[in-house]
């Protein structure tokens, strides 16, 4: 566990397996935290995994202007860590807006990328339209966390279609997953849906392209958005597998970490950079 001062920022980052040889960086999606990650850490043993708190979420420090949200802002600040930490060279992973965020990275900084996971993730909206669309329903959201509180709003986020398969899960991993939750700040939430929702980061659907790196895409069964999503990438991307885990919906990690965990070691050992595309 460390506190690494990010663009001044106080930034929280967990360290698991340190010294393995190989690293996996990992990226937690809306109202998560670096507690995504511990389960998959402890499967993968000879990986060491580096999560990170993204801007107003877990431990990281809160920005106190909207601007400090930003996708370009997280781009700057995962640099600094990966400085920091002396990273030359991994592989990224991240769900849902970690998906969104480790795409627009791996497209500035794709000299540091050796493979690329994306879980239930997109790259962003095509359109001015939506983006427009989206940003006035993620400001009405963020007024709503402040307004209400944030138990207010986890019992309405865990109820919405998009989570409807974790209500089969075990009582004890829902209220895990709830605590973590509960555990993030209102404003730090807020901040996050103003500042780098999905209607408010640049689109990276045409950019998508120029990715050389091998990527995967892990969709859940039951996640028909997020599946469609995926081959519509995959229609795009040079060097890209799609995984498709059945009976899971959009937190695959959680509803089937065991899957899950196979999944990503074998996509780590299966293939180097240098191979041509599947």
């Amino acid at each position: 566990m460390a506190k690494l001062m990010i663009g001044g920022l106080e930034t929280h980052v967990e360290i698991w397996n340190d010294g393995a040889q190989q690293t996996l960086v990992a990226l937690h999606g809306f109202t998560g935290s670096t507690a995504t990650w511990r389960n998959l850490a402890k499967t993968l043993t000879n990986v060491r995994v580096v999560a990170i708190d993204c801007i107003g979420h877990g431990q990281t420090a809160i920005p106190s202007h909207i601007g400090r949200f930003s996708m370009h802002e997280q781009i700057q600040d995962l640099e600094e860590v990966f400085e920091q930490l002396q990273l030359k060279q991994f592989t990224l992973l991240g769900y849902s807006m970690g998906g969104r965020i480790a795409l627009s990275y791996a497209l500035s900084c794709p000299e540091r990328i050796e493979k690329l996971i994306l879980e239930s993730a997109s790259p962003g909206l095509r359109t001015s339209q939506e983006r427009s669309e989206r940003c006035e329903r993620d400001n009405a959201l963020a007024e709503k966390i402040i307004d209400n509180g944030l138990r207010s709003f986890v019992n309405a986020w865990e109820n919405i279609p998009l989570f409807e398969s974790q209500k089969r899960l075990p009582h004890s991993v829902r209220q895990a997953i709830q605590a973590e939750r509960l555990s993030q700040k209102e404003e730090g939430l807020a901040g996050s849906l103003r500042g780098i929702g999905t209607g408010t980061q640049p689109s990276n659907w045409i950019s998508m392209a120029e990715l050389e790196c091998p990527v995967l895409l892990i969709t859940g069964s039951l996640d028909e958005k997020f599946c469609k999503i995926a081959l519509e990438m995959k229609a795009l991307l040079k060097n890209v597998k799609h995984k498709i885990v059945n009976d899971a919906g959009h937190a695959i990690h959680v509803e089937n970490p065991a899957e899950f965990a196979t999944i990503v070691e074998e996509y780590l050992t299966s293939f180097s950079r240098s191979l041509p595309p599947l």
